[in-house]
């Protein structure tokens, strides 16, 4: 058994109140974001000299976090699990082989207008390329983003696209976070997709419920609840201090439209690659009535090597996991292949 295995098996995840640092309007939250990385060190009461070598310039995919989340990480702690996904890094910048800036060939699937067909029955929509948090292993970090003045245009045509396309029956709001676009620019694209007949579902994979919670308004909530389609909210949380109280409120709020919740993580070195931290986001996502979904190996983007965990570690990680945790709290591990017809399952005693 691996050494991340053993890690902390007796070790307790008690989410951080952030409750002082939420405001009710997520816009305002989101201006004051940390985008300097002294002032997210401040915050926390670390010197740079407790830590690995910093990017001293991460453009063009710099810091951003919101102060909500920054409330979540332990002070003074270099190791913090939701500080290791945001701080740039130097070695981030190391060319390493095997990955690169496109690693799930988003281009080869790309149809035009944001719009992209990988899988039977189901579109992906690019809705924008804006986040409220920058993950530093995120796999689009690369990703050729349309310019924001064109974003309106790009979304009719992709409408008018699926409208065309008579087996596509789920679109898939992606990006960026879907839940980056106003209220009034979201609904505009809600009501495009239920005037499109042989639509059913529509699924919004974002992280705002978890590093945005205000974001999760009545307002939204009221919008999602009379969608004639049936509505799948797919947050992406990686670890349990991530869920903190006001991400709970903000669940709950989702959960009481009628919207199924799901979760999908990503394995992430020095995160949450032992069977504590598993154990514990499992648990606080059923406390927060999300079912885990998907737990990635991680998508081999440029700058993101050092995330990496061997697959037969993982592998063993979530044998561990079914024997300690009922089966429904044990997230299919998978790897998406340019090409595959489907997320590829990573069993326990598979050859990838």
């Amino acid at each position: 058994m691996s050494s991340s295995i053993n890690r902390e098996l007796n070790f307790t995840i008690l989410p951080r109140s952030d409750s002082g640092c939420q405001t009710r309007d997520w816009k305002q939250a989101l201006r004051q974001a940390i985008t300097e990385t002294d002032v997210l060190l401040d915050a926390l009461g670390l010197e740079r000299d407790r830590l690995p070598p910093l990017d001293p310039d991460p453009r063009p995919f710099g810091l951003r976090v919101p102060r909500a989340f920054v409330a979540l990480m332990r002070p003074g702690d270099p190791d913090d699990p939701l500080l290791r996904q945001v701080l740039p890094l130097a070695r981030e910048r190391v060319v390493v082989p095997g990955f690169s800036a496109d690693p799930v060939d988003d281009a080869a699937a790309d149809q035009g207008d944001g719009l992209l067909m990988k899988y039977h029955g189901r579109a992906l929509l690019i809705a924008t390329g804006a986040c409220a948090l920058h993950c530093r292993h995120c796999f689009r970090r690369h990703y050729p983003h349309a310019a924001p003045e064109t974003g309106q245009t790009r979304l009719r045509a992709a409408l008018a696209r699926l409208a065309a396309d008579g087996s596509i029956n789920e679109v898939i709001l992606s990006g960026g976070d879907p839940l980056m676009l106003d209220d009034d620019r979201l609904d505009a694209l809600l009501d495009g997709l239920e005037a499109i007949g042989q639509l059913r579902r529509v699924r919004l994979h974002t992280r705002m419920p978890v590093v945005l919670p205000a974001r999760i308004t009545e307002a939204l909530c009221a919008r999602l609840a009379r969608s004639r389609l049936e509505t799948v909210v797919v947050i992406h949380a990686n670890h349990a201090n991530e869920l903190g109280e006001a991400a709970a409120a903000a669940l709950a709020r989702l959960r009481e439209t009628g919207t199924m919740l799901l979760n999908q993580a990503v394995l992430l070195r020095g995160v949450n690659d032992g069977v504590a931290a598993q154990c514990a986001l499992s648990e606080r996502l059923l406390g927060c009535g999300v079912l885990p979904y998907y737990l990635h190996q991680l998508d081999r983007v440029q700058g993101g090597a050092h995330f990496q965990v061997d697959d037969t570690e993982a592998r063993a990680l979530v044998a561990t996991l079914r024997a300690r945790l009922p089966g429904y709290l044990v997230p299919r591990l998978v790897r998406e292949r340019p090409g595959a017809v489907a997320k590829l399952p990573l069993a326990v005693g598979d050859e990838i």
